[in-house]
């Protein structure tokens, strides 16, 4: 837990629970989401206190249900600033005496308020504001303690608060985008809180640096370098917080993209860093030879990264820690208390239990907007800072099924085409991530005139802001056309290329 955190989010379940911590840093308020569990037990031992406001997520139980998740209800004695949304404004309205009922109309989606008193959350806005509903129960017969503050439809419930308190419920989400004053209504909920506004990227590389210092002291550090994004910043990081204790390790593992390696080490040269490449090529390919499970790929990289460092660490005197660019969204999707896992990331759910490392993670409280104003707070440039991420373990997750090194030539060879295409029209910095994926199936086509089964290559570019919820970018489909002819004429083993157009959720962004 970070101990400068203003205000928590307690986890209930919602998809959209890592964003409100988000939304809450967007207006310069330290947030950190936790467990149900973690805050009674702080009610318990009275270290609620140190928080100046609770938000409540939403999530997909009912309140009224057996096992659902409840909040000591000592915390509504308390003086503390409570925002529930969704699940959390129905536990509000619960524990104040009010009813909660299955609703006669279900509210799914966009849907119109009316605002009844605006000395509140509401401050500022018009008599109606667009939201986004996801609910099914509503509170009814309210209280003589809460005060109905905004209704919907047929005057179901849609906000309420606490007679000569700063708690506050709202039944939509006004964390997402749908929501289209959210941040409004946020920010008025930190003002009435009396949050300061003090979380700033300067605030974090203070903070953190200090936590480095006193973790480390003064034994070593190796840093494994994708040349992506997160560990970049982690370089740069520790090169502020423990100058000379690190080494960094870029694994050549044979899964990059066309002449990353060495773009790696250019675009870097000027950070006073040590960056060693390592050939690894042949030991990760012969491990992964007839692997088709993608879970099984991302553990096997996870566990021949380590390897590899254990056998540099005599490189670096002292060496005790592993320095990694684990970010919050790794975290969320390699699972939690509330969340099943999505995937396991290499460098969460793919290291083995047993390792001769500390693992040290600056970043993973982080989402990945946030790293990037990190990075350029560090100093370092705009085009490095704003590079499209790519996955630890490489293209071993852009290759359908076994990976042998004639189908990665294929991914690498059309990647390359891809982005270059993108750049070409110049839609390459609009885009969060492009890249291609070569499936395993494979389909008739025409060459030469003469027959061909050859594999099937998809696209994917998308847009983002974290990487927690993305849409397929809207290329237009004479450049889709342009990359598709491009790549069939010019990479062999490919005859037909498909892009994919699905969103975040319900698919991820890498198809492994």
């Amino acid at each position: 837990m970070n101990e400068q955190s203003r205000v928590i989010v307690v986890d209930f379940g919602s998809q959209y629970n890592q964003l409100i911590v988000r939304k809450v840093r967007e207006l310069n308020v330290s947030s950190e989401l936790v467990t149900c569990d973690f805050l009674n037990k702080s009610i318990a031992d009275g270290s609620v206190s140190n928080y100046d406001a609770i938000i409540f997520s939403g999530g997909p139980n009912i309140v009224t249900d057996e096992g659902a998740l409840k909040v000591d209800t000592k915390l509504f004695d308390m003086d503390i600033p409570i925002l529930g949304v969704c699940y959390g404004m129905q536990l509000i309205g619960e524990h104040f005496g009010s009813d909660l009922e299955e609703g006669i109309v279900k509210e799914y989606g966009a849907q119109t308020i009316n605002i009844t008193c605006k000395e509140n959350i509401f401050k500022g806005l018009a008599d109606s504001e667009d939201v986004w509903m996801s609910h099914g129960y509503e509170v009814t017969n309210v209280s003589d303690k809460l005060e109905v503050v905004a209704t919907s439809g047929d005057d179901v419930i849609a906000s309420i608060k606490v007679k000569g308190k700063e708690i506050y419920g709202v039944q939509f989400h006004l964390e997402v985008t749908d929501t289209i004053n959210g941040m409004t209504m946020l920010d008025n909920f930190l003002t009435l809180a009396a949050v300061p506004r003090d979380y700033t990227m300067a605030s974090f590389i203070e903070m953190e640096t200090k936590k480095i210092q006193a973790t480390v002291g003064n034994k070593g550090v190796i840093l494994g370098l994708s040349g992506g994004v997160d560990s970049t910043v982690v370089a740069a990081l520790l090169a502020k917080a423990i100058p000379g204790q690190t080494k960094c390790i870029l694994v050549d593992h044979g899964l990059m993209r066309k002449n990353e390696v060495e773009m790696v080490v250019d675009s870097l040269k000027d950070l006073p860093i040590d960056i060693k490449v390592v050939d690894a090529k042949e030991l990760f390919l012969s491990n992964l030879a007839g692997v088709d499970d993608p879970e099984k790929k991302r553990k096997i990289i996870g566990n021949l990264f380590v390897d590899v460092f254990d056998r540099e660490k005599s490189e670096i005197a002292d060496a005790k820690f592993l320095a990694q660019g684990t970010l919050y969204t790794d975290v969320i999707e390699s699972g939690t208390d509330t969340a099943e896992t999505i995937k396991s990331h290499h460098n969460v759910g793919g290291l083995p239990e047993e390792m001769d490392f500390e693992l040290l993670e600056p970043l993973n409280t982080l989402f990945k907007d946030e790293v990037r104003k990190l990075g350029l707070e560090l100093g370092l440039s705009h085009d490095l800072v704003y590079r499209q991420p790519f996955p630890g373990p490489g293209l071993a997750i852009r290759v359908m099924g076994d990976i042998t090194d004639e189908k990665l030539e294929v991914v690498r060879e059309s990647d390359y085409i891809f982005r270059e295409i993108l750049k070409r029209h110049d839609l390459y910095k609009d885009i969060w991530q492009s890249f291609t994926v070569l499936t395993n199936t494979k389909t008739v086509g025409v060459k030469g005139d003469e027959r061909s089964y050859e594999y099937v290559l998809a696209l994917r570019a998308i847009t983002s802001i974290d990487g927690m919820t993305a849409r397929a970018a809207m290329i237009p489909m004479e450049v889709l056309v342009e990359a598709s002819t491009e790549i069939t004429n010019r990479v062999r083993k490919i005859n037909r290329v498909v892009y994919d157009i699905t969103n975040k959720p319900p698919s991820t962004i890498e198809w492994e």
